[in-house]
């Protein structure tokens, strides 16, 4: 069974322009490991589209949620992407977490939260410490609303103190956030496979 994924970029820089940031990134070199264990997939900007405020699925005219949710529902394998900004994740990526919280209300028909059966990872950069802050947060947030998360569900770059450098403008892939990545990849992989054949089970 082919597995697919959907990368959900939360940087605050619009898609709009051909600036690739360092969460786009993060988020690629993820989708290039998942490739090697048969996962396709893409990845989306959500800061390029109007995600209204709130906690429903559907916050009424122009809100463009909607689209984004029934991709998220279509895909075996959910990576969010964030950076760090004051110790936090973005406020984009809040943004969506409240927008996920909807799950927790909305059931299939066998009773279950719509997300069952769905594994999620989590991708994180920034220049400052707090990509342990910054997963626990959405590990918690993303098992909240029905997602399984596998071992080692994170890879995360993050630079020194007060430092300029962003991840994007590294001339080669740190070893470590290489193997992380690929850790992530092998284990989402492995764990979707397995809700595939076995799904969790409802009333």
């Amino acid at each position: 069974m082919t597995l697919t994924a959907l990368g959900i970029n939360c940087t605050l820089k619009s898609g709009r322009t051909d600036e690739i940031s360092s969460t786009d990134t993060m988020l690629m070199l993820i989708m290039k490991a998942l490739a090697n264990h048969g996962v396709t997939g893409d990845i989306v900007r959500a800061v390029d589209f109007n995600i209204k405020p709130g906690v429903t699925s559907d916050e009424g005219p122009d809100d463009e949620w909607p689209g984004l949710r029934e991709r998220v529902l279509k895909a075996d394998i959910l990576i969010l992407g964030t950076p760090i900004w004051l110790g936090q994740p973005s406020s984009v990526c809040k943004r969506v977490l409240e927008r996920l919280n909807a799950f927790l209300s909305e059931t299939d028909d066998k009773g279950r939260m719509i997300s069952y059966d769905r594994v999620a990872g989590v991708a994180i950069v920034g220049n400052e410490d707090g990509a342990h802050h910054v997963s626990a947060e959405l590990y918690q947030a993303l098992n909240d609303v029905g997602f399984t998360l596998p071992a080692n569900a994170v890879a995360y770059w993050v630079g020194e103190a007060m430092g300029s450098t962003d991840f994007k403008e590294l001339k080669k892939t740190p070893e470590k956030v290489a193997e992380t990545a690929t850790t992530l990849a092998r284990n989402a992989a492995h764990l979707a496979n397995l809700l595939q054949a076995k799904q969790y089970p409802g009333d």
